[in-house]
């Protein structure tokens, strides 16, 4: 999975049986600082995601065409999730844990006498 962000829709007169009905993206995947990762994609709309919308894309053709509703189709992305809120953590120490208390000393047990 990836951030993307939705920067145009994508208008085809012609597709895939499959794709009839898909409303199509194009997306420019983001590293997490919210810069451009690459070159834009294509991707295949299944939570009606607007332009402007920080995205999550899944860019595995399994992942791409179950996520979308089909058994089997040529769906190479597909937008998956919208984004409302990232929150990073970057550069805080985390809690130190609570030092451990000792344990016990396992009990040392006699051997039992076996004569009777």
């Amino acid at each position: 999975m990836q951030i993307a962000r939705v920067i145009g829709d994508i208008t085809a007169t012609q597709k895939h049986p499959s794709h009839e009905g898909k409303k199509l993206l194009l997306v420019q995947p983001l590293d997490l600082d919210g810069s451009h990762r690459g070159m834009p994609v294509i991707a295949v709309d299944s939570v009606s995601a607007g332009i402007g919308d920080r995205v999550l894309l899944v860019q595995d053709g399994f992942a791409a065409f179950t996520t979308v509703g089909l058994k089997i189709a040529p769906i190479d992305s597909a937008v998956i999730g919208v984004i409302d809120h990232i929150q990073l953590d970057l550069g805080l120490d985390p809690v130190p844990a609570a030092p451990a208390e000792p344990r016990p000393a396992p009990k040392k047990q006699g051997k039992k006498n076996r004569a009777q």
